[in-house]
This record gives C-alpha cells, structure tokens and sequence, in this order.
C-alpha cells in the first residue's frame, strides 16, 4: 500500500529551503537543435589581425568577422578594416553569398552595428541592418545580453579561427586586407576538412 505523508507548512520549510539551495547550483542547459538553412550565427573574433601600411610602416588591426551556420557548423571569416556599419554589413552579404543562400534568420551579438538597444525585452536593431535582412528576406533576432549560450554556435566559431587561422597566421606580415583574406581562405577550407574527417 501507498502511505501518504502530509507536512504542515511549519515542517516543510526547512526541506524547500533545502530543495531551493541545491537547485541553485544547478547549471541547467537546454539542448538548442538547428535546422539546415534555419540560423546564421554572427559575431566578431575579438582577436585582431595586423595590417601594415607599405609606404608608411603604419599598422593598423583588422578586425575578424565569423559566420556559423547553425546545423552543419560550416564556417565563414573575413578581415575587415572595422565592425562599423558599412564593414559589417559587408561582411555579412559576404558570408550569405559563400554560404550560397540566405538563412530563415541572422543572430547577431549585440554590437551597435547590429543592435542599437537590446534590454528587458526591447529590442531596437540598426536600421540599416533591418534593410539589410529585408533586402535579403530574412529575420534577424539578436542574441541576449551577456547570454553565450544563445550564440554558442559562433562563440566555439570564434574559438577555432583563434586557435586555427589566427595562430597560423600571427607570424605573418599583410600589406593589405585582400592580402590577409586570402591566406585565410585556404586554412578555412583546410579546417573544414580535417573537422569532417573527425567526424
């Protein structure tokens, strides 16, 4: 038989109190599922390439935008002078047109070329972004503030350019960002394929 056991509140506090603490410590994730041609992750690298100036010696540090289609993990990376608007822009038509196609959606980080507000709920994108994704028919939906796991896709994207294209190219000297996207070129391939071949 089935013995029911009843608690007053009084004794059951100290039980919740309990249940809650533990709880809490719990680091709970959702498995996120992609499907093909669903999601385009984007972001920049945060590690920077350097640039130098021929005629001057000048340096100046390009930026590394990554692409991360969301269900086959397939990659895409460009040097670009800067995340300012017509760059980012640039960059992202770049990589639907390496993907050969346009995903149902675009998720950002929250770089102002992208997002102008992003809090509580309310989200206000870049105008010229929202034309972008018009002109493209597609949707964009920004990641959450201070959220990784909402972009965990380009997050371990931009952890292996670091470790794969960056590092082989660090010991380099570029006079041009045409001159550093194609020595990045064939190591995005060569990365594709040994993954694959893990795989």
């Amino acid at each position: 038989t089935t013995e029911i056991y009843t608690l007053s509140l009084h004794d059951a506090l100290p039980i919740l109190r309990l249940y809650n603490s533990w709880a809490r410590k719990l680091n709970i994730t959702m498995r996120q599922i992609h499907r093909p041609g669903e999601k385009m992750f984007v972001d920049y690298s945060g590690k920077r390439l350097p640039i130098t100036n021929r005629e001057t010696s000048e340096i100046s540090m390009a930026e590394i935008f990554v692409a991360v289609m969301g269900a086959s993990s397939k990659t895409y990376v460009e040097a670009g002078r800067s995340q300012q608007e017509p760059d980012w822009l640039l960059a992202n038509a770049n990589a639907l047109t390496y993907f050969g196609g346009v995903p149902s959606m675009i998720v950002p980080d929250n770089l102002k070329s992208a997002v102008i507000k992003n809090s509580k709920g309310k989200v206000k994108l870049n105008p010229r972004f929202v034309d972008f994704a018009r002109h493209y028919r597609t949707v964009i939906i920004p990641a959450r503030p201070k959220k990784p796991k909402d972009k965990a896709k380009v997050e371990a994207g931009v952890r292996i350019v670091q470790m794969w294209i960056l590092a082989k190219l660090r010991n380099r000297v570029f006079f041009s960002l045409d001159e550093a996207n194609e020595a990045i070129r064939p190591l995005l391939e060569i990365g594709r394929a040994s993954c694959r071949e893990r795989v």
